[in-house]
């Protein structure tokens, strides 16, 4: 058996793909396969994925029609092989000692994940983060279920890729397709499985902040409400499938919590990115949410 498995989807990539599957291939930790999988591309993505198959037998392709995001992590899922999965964004890059590290954690602590961090890369600039709140020594901390639980609605560590996790975490969790931020709502299921957690508050991941047309950039540009609230429901689907998974697991304690932290996220949406458009539209689409809410709680 294969060591890790490396999830790489792709799609329409081609300025940024090389990069990407050259810092994959240049790791020092050798024991690896990538599960390439080509979501349609209408560029030259598919043909410079066919070049790193041909060079290296690592790397394995799969194209399929466009399914989104979160389908080509699925058929990713599908095919993977290795004890343990990690995820790489086709539009990023990583250290050469980013598979190396994060198995070393995991052999040293036997963690079941490990999760690790990023920093952020535009124009040839690389930035990176103050991580002292996490473990002011920068040392490997473990922590409890309970606490990244009442951490998650804060956005604590929502995406898949920069994890080390044993691959029998992922048995029968699938991404919700057809839903942006499918990190959001698959994340939090790795931890029911996972005896023990780790935090390696490590930059060896390198994010792209620069692309164009990425899901982060399009949230910055002038959209149409319903464009928007298309969006809001994405992040609301995944917001409702989390908190009902805390209602049949958790103690009372917890679940008031997370209510509370929901509500909280609910009130504190912000409207400046709707200036000038149908604020009265909007109150009334997250209203529903905070009712429903509300009336748990009541």
């Amino acid at each position: 058996m294969v060591k890790v498995s490396i999830g790489v989807p792709v799609y329409n990539v081609e300025a940024y793909l090389r990069e990407c599957l050259d810092s994959i291939m240049n790791q020092t930790f050798k024991d690896f396969e990538v599960i390439m999988v080509d979501d349609g591309s209408t560029d030259n993505s598919f043909n410079i994925c066919q070049e790193y198959v041909a060079r290296d037998n690592r790397f394995k392709l799969i194209h399929q029609e466009n399914k989104g995001l979160a389908g080509a992590r699925n058929t990713c899922l599908k095919h993977m092989k290795g004890e343990c999965i990690t995820w790489i964004d086709s539009d990023d890059k990583v250290e050469p000692n980013y598979l190396e590290r994060l198995l070393e954690v995991q052999t040293e602590t036997q963690a079941d994940l490990v999760d690790g961090y990023n920093y952020s890369f535009k124009n040839g600039i690389r930035y990176y983060y103050d991580l002292t709140h996490i473990s002011p020594t920068l040392d490997v901390i473990e922590i409890s279920k309970r606490e990244l639980f009442l951490r998650f609605l804060d956005g604590f560590r929502i995406v898949l890729w920069g994890t080390l996790a044993k691959r029998k975490l992922y048995r029968g969790v699938y991404c919700a397709e057809g839903k942006n931020h499918e990190d959001n709502g698959t994340r939090f299921k790795l931890y029911f499985r996972a005896d023990k957690i780790v935090i390696l508050p490590e930059q060896l991941y390198g994010y792209r902040a620069e692309r164009e047309g990425s899901i982060m950039t399009n949230r910055v540009n002038n959209k149409s409400l319903e464009t928007k609230l298309i969006e809001y429901n994405d992040i609301f689907f995944n917001l409702e499938n989390f908190v009902y998974f805390m209602e049949v697991s958790q103690s009372q304690d917890v679940i008031d919590r997370i209510h509370q932290q929901y509500l909280g996220y609910l009130y504190s949406l912000s409207k400046t990115d709707l200036e000038g458009q149908n604020e009265e539209k909007y109150e009334n689409y997250t209203t529903k949410y905070r009712n429903r809410r509300q009336k748990i709680l009541d």
